[in-house]
């Protein structure tokens, strides 16, 4: 059996060097591998929330990994239907989310982490969405940066994405480099499992489950050929010319300028080196100069094209034939826009795209200005997150806040805050957040009066103080919770400079290829040794969701469980002997609301410290 890092780094050299797999199915009876899976998601909020049957990470042990490889061995291994559930999304509709059974979840964390391995190195180096150390802050500065001089902006989004990848073509894209039908007939049985809405069991016909492990990276996988099109067809096709030639008009002002200062007359050259100045030195008409440029987030794309808007309209029609008659998929006509960059802003990951120019008041006049990309705020996004703190036309305090401790309260508003303002930190106008921190902040002081039965001021007097920042000194506001013999916990609100920042960098949390026996869970797996009564033989881990809803110890209670409640302590490690039958099981509404497990003495050699929050069980 070879360690998961070996498998996976041998096949990211193979998808390096272009080579195919001949024998991928192989690797899912791999234990290694199915260790790491387990390392990587059992954290996750979903581990506890069932799918269609009550199964979840609770309950973890060996003995399921083997049971699901000796299924993999005889093929007999299939997924059970999704339970479909709904999430609101920001234009009022419903998305659907895709909730699979925990051994489908670990099974697809298994084929994610086969084939991110092998495709990673053969994505488009211009698709940021679902990948290691890239998101939307990525996409937006490789747009800032190398976008220059952009005269229209073509967004792109696509109906419907997640939901309309065909499954035969997503087989075929996989078998162009994946020559092994039994994984691949794998993947076609995780695509074609159906999902249960309202207990109702539902083909899946088309697209991959929203909510399963295993979706990013298909999606990425898919939409790479989209990413080949633009690449090797459109941008060769729409670039052409080193240089634009120079612009006429501004070559005779020039020679106009320099005949009046030869002849002394200074008021005429100020007047033309003004008129110089709202010229642009290349022709911005040159027909022999183009650029076309493109990046893309998931299903969200956008194009950067130099020159007329008949080949703009052109590319747009391109773009749509291809996804329609090469992916089966539709361009929707809504969100697809083509803007003129200097006088409209197009939309791209909640930030504004401009061109900006010199007579713009946020260039101040400067000519080395003229031609940059600007991302800016949307004045709706601040308009938006100001309503959740409003109400009668100003800021409101929360009810629903009044009777938690004023750490949580200042605590819920100070995340809040902080998350819309550090990812807009690299907007040229992320001072217009001030508007943001002034509802947030005399709502969170409403709140405070509310609770204490007070005002406002006196409120403002008690937590305000001063922070000292790498910006300088900055006034906040901050509550603290008391804690015996432990540090107090202190939350703040406020002290984040509202200037821009370049280097502010947010990246989407896929999670980190790291060698199994890192993971101190799953080395005490393996140990196969109960924690609580230092037997040998089958384990099995507990999880549950939070210590501190535990209750009271008592009868009803699992062994492992009485112990933990006990000592009232932060979640390492716990077992329990198998013989204990006669406790009862945790039921199923037990285990979907808490995510922790139970506890013991830590051991000597682990030097006082706590760290999982899971234990073992003995079966």
């Amino acid at each position: 059996m070879q360690n998961a890092d070996t498998v996976l780094g041998v096949l990211h050299d193979r998808g390096r060097n272009g080579l195919p797999c001949d024998e991928l199915y192989r690797q899912m009876f791999n234990k290694e591998l199915y260790l790491l899976a387990y390392g990587n998601i059992y954290a996750n909020q979903g581990a506890m929330t069932p799918g269609a049957t009550d199964e979840t990470v609770d309950g973890m042990s060996e003995e399921k990994i083997d049971a699901i490889i000796e299924a993999m061995r005889h093929e007999r291994y299939r997924f059970a239907p999704a339970r479909r559930v709904f999430i609101p999304k920001k234009n009022g509709k419903l998305r659907p989310l895709g909730l699979p059974t925990w051994s489908d979840k670990l099974v697809g964390e298994v084929v994610r982490l086969l084939l991110e391995a092998y495709y990673e190195p053969t994505f488009s180096d211009r698709s940021h969405g679902f990948r290691r150390k890239r998101g939307c802050h990525t996409a937006l500065r490789e747009v800032e940066h190398t976008w220059t001089g952009a005269v229209w902006l073509i967004e792109g989004d696509i109906a419907d994405c997640f939901g309309s990848l065909d499954h035969d073509i997503m087989i075929k894209i996989l078998a162009e480099k994946v020559h092994d039908n039994r994984f691949l007939r794998l993947v076609r049985h995780m695509l074609k499992a159906g999902y249960l809405e309202d207990w109702e069991h539902h083909e899946t016909l088309s697209g991959v489950p929203q909510g399963g492990v295993v979706s990013p990276v298909l999606s990425n996988i898919y939409l790479n050929k989209l990413d080949e099109f633009v690449e090797k067809t459109l941008i060769p096709q729409y670039t052409r010319g080193q240089r634009r030639r120079r612009n006429p008009d501004y070559s005779r002002v020039k020679r106009q300028r320099q005949e009046a200062r030869s002849h002394g007359d200074r008021a005429t050259a100020r007047a033309l080196t003004k008129q110089l100045r709202a010229l642009p030195s290349g022709d911005p008409l040159d027909p022999g100069y183009r650029r076309l440029r493109y990046c893309r987030y998931a299903d969200d794309h956008i194009l950067g094209f130099i020159g007329p808007k008949a080949e703009a309209e052109a590319i747009k029609d391109e773009l749509a034939r291809f996804l329609r008659d090469e992916l089966a998929l539709e361009l929707s006509a809504d969100k697809t826009l083509i803007t003129h960059a200097r006088t409209q802003a197009a939309r791209f990951l909640g930030y504004e795209i401009t061109v900006q120019h010199a007579d713009s008041k946020l260039t101040h006049g400067r000519r080395s200005a003229n031609g940059a990309i600007a991302l800016r705020v949307p004045c709706d996004v601040i308009t938006a997150h100001c309503a959740s703190y409003r109400r009668h036309g100003t800021p409101w305090h929360r009810p629903a806040m009044q009777n938690l401790p004023d750490y949580d309260i200042v605590q819920t508003y100070a995340a809040e805050y902080r998350g819309v303002v550090n990812y807009y930190l690299l907007a040229i106008d992320v001072w217009r957040l001030h508007t943001l921190n002034w509802n947030a902040q005399t709502s969170m002081l409403k709140t405070l009066a509310a609770k204490h039965k007070s005002t406002v001021t006196k409120m403002a007097a008690r937590h305000r103080t001063k922070l000292e920042t790498p910006y300088g000194l900055r006034t906040c506001f901050e509550a603290r919770l008391h804690r015996d013999g432990k540090q107090d916990l202190v939350a703040r609100f406020g002290g984040i400079p509202l200037t821009r920042n370049k280097s502010a960098v947010i990246i989407d949390r896929v999670p980190v290829r790291i060698p199994y026996p890192r993971k101190e869970i799953v080395n005490r797996l393996v140990r196969s040794r109960c924690e609580l009564c230092e037997d040998t033989g089958p384990v099995v881990v507990h999880h549950v969701a939070k210590l501190a809803r535990l209750g009271q110890p008592g009868p009803d209670q699992p062994a492992w469980a009485t112990i933990m409640a006990a000592k009232r302590r932060k979640p390492s490690w716990f077992a329990d002997r198998a013989t204990m039958s006669s406790t009862p099981p945790l039921s199923r509404t037990w285990r979907s609301h808490w995510r922790a497990t139970c506890i013991e003495r830590v051991p000597a050699w682990f030097g006082g410290r706590l760290r999982e929050k899971d234990r073992v069980h003995q079966r």
